[in-house]
């Protein structure tokens, strides 16, 4: 068996970012079906012709870099529930993990402008880098 050595210089570019209420982490809910907020997805200006199509009820799933996120972490506890048995990072949806990529099924409220939809619901912190947007199908 071939085992590929990891890319070096490896990166991710981001496309914009999250404009939310939640400046705090102790204020996100642990899922978006737990009382997430609306927010707006803003990208930056060379990639605005990728959400030309985009409409008010489309189903999206946005992928962002959870950027406070410890990166160190394998092991956690699920839900927060502290003292009880700790799982592979990777059997959970904790936001510590080694790439702390946030996965999140919205729908898209309003097309604001050429560069900014109103979603709902996210429950990623106000600044959170975006780094892709994929159709639901």
């Amino acid at each position: 068996m071939i085992v590929p050595e990891p890319i070096e210089g490896f990166n991710l570019r981001p496309i914009g970012f999250i404009n939310s209420k939640l400046n705090d982490l102790k204020d996100c809910p642990l899922q978006e079906t737990e009382d997430a907020p609306e927010a707006y997805l803003e990208l930056y200006s060379r990639y605005i012709e990728g959400i030309k199509d985009i409409v008010a009820g489309n189903k999206l799933i946005i992928l962002t870099w959870l950027h406070l996120a410890d990166r160190e972490m394998i092991k956690c506890y699920r839900r927060n529930m502290v003292g009880s048995k700790e799982f592979g990072v990777f059997l959970t949806r904790s936001p510590g993990r080694p790439n702390p990529i946030g996965l999140h099924f919205v729908t898209v409220l309003e097309v604001v402008n050429k560069q900014k939809l109103k979603i709902f619901p996210i429950e990623a912190l106000n600044g959170t880098p975006v780094i892709d947007i994929k159709p639901v199908i």
